[in-house]
């Protein structure tokens, strides 16, 4: 088998395609052909040195694919050999062949290429999780999606749409037109102006019931200031602590330490709340993921879930797929192909 290894923490270039030993399926387990990967920020900051989870150098990073079964392990039933299906693992996806637990190995859609299946685990469990599991969104709520024009952001567009909430997005100009496309009802620059006191504009002074928020550091305190009376505040990265391409640990740092700290007296008066999600902390919770998978297949098989891909590169090429995403050119997924 082959796989794109991180050997040791820096810029996209540090990224090798090299030969490994094929794996055999144990207990419960499948192999699968890979056919495509989906590409998330949590395997950038795994490069960069920025991810606790990934351990240390040498690993294969990568959390879903699309492929085909090829052999399965002792007592796995869900699954036959030749079926197409979607996958989880935690880390070690990128590679043209996976092993990992039949519970996420999940039927792909006959509307689906591989790459929209390999764009749809990650980053619409994120989006499910916060907005549904955890936020509860209603119809006729306004939720304030933080970069709206990412993986996360355009599956919580859709999310949103489907839950009947009212949208506001924040994306850099370039990306405009596209999120308004997708139903955003009103679309902020970040990069212009005072877009918080918009915010309040938009909703007529009362502020946003929900707000989507993968930038971490000082921004969650302006976004928790933006909620109004029930509103919830989901936290699910920290992409501001990791600009530039290798791993600048001041920063990091200094991001987290701006971080705010919320006062659950403050939340009790304004009834108020803050989530924090992190799929990759779930996985331990196999029957939470699994249902969540299964709650959106109805949607994805319709057509109201509908994974966006904005490029593909090849599995050697991955390098090339790190560094157009960190430069924000991606509007949606970026997968890898085998």
């Amino acid at each position: 088998m082959h796989v794109v290894r991180v050997p040791k923490f820096g810029p996209p270039e540090v990224l090798e395609y090299v030969e490994q030993p094929d794996q055999e399926p144990g207990p419960g387990e499948i192999r699968a052909v890979v056919r495509a990967i989906g590409i998330n920020f949590a395997d950038i900051t795994a490069r960069m040195g920025l991810y606790p989870d990934s351990g240390k150098p040498p690993f294969v990073t990568g959390y879903e694919f699309a492929g085909t079964v090829e052999r399965l392990g002792e007592g796995v039933e869900n699954v036959k050999e030749g079926d197409e299906i979607i996958g989880m693992k935690n880390f070690g996806c990128y590679a043209d062949s996976v092993v990992t637990s039949a519970e996420f190995a999940f039927p792909l859609p006959d509307r689906l290429s591989p790459e929209q299946g390999a764009a749809f685990p990650v980053t619409y469990i994120t989006a499910w999780h916060a907005m549904v599991y955890l936020g509860n969104l209603h119809p006729g709520e306004w939720i304030l999606i933080q970069n709206a024009g990412g993986g996360v952001g355009t599956a919580a567009i859709q999310i949103a749409r489907h839950r009947g909430a009212r949208i506001v997005g924040t994306a850099s100009a370039a990306k405009h037109e596209f999120i308004r496309g997708l139903g955003v009802d009103h679309v902020i620059d970040y990069r212009q102006g005072d877009w918080a006191e918009k915010v309040m504009e938009i909703t007529d002074g009362k502020g946003v019931e929900m707000i989507l928020n993968p930038l971490g550091g000082r921004s969650l305190k302006t976004d928790f200031d933006l909620l109004a009376h029930t509103g919830r505040l989901i936290a699910y990265g920290v992409s501001a602590g990791t600009r530039g391409m290798s791993r600048n640990l001041p920063r990091a740092i200094w991001n987290i330490f701006r971080s705010p700290k919320f006062s659950p007296i403050q939340m009790m008066m304004k009834n108020r709340g803050a989530f924090g999600v992190h799929i990759g902390h779930l996985w331990h919770r196999q029957e939470v993921l699994a249902g969540e998978m299964a709650a959106m297949r109805d949607l994805l098989v319709d057509g109201i879930l509908d994974p966006i891909i904005d490029t593909t590169f090849p599995l050697q090429e991955a390098a090339k797929a790190h560094r157009y995403i960190q430069d924000r050119k991606n509007r949606g997924k970026v997968i890898l192909t085998v």
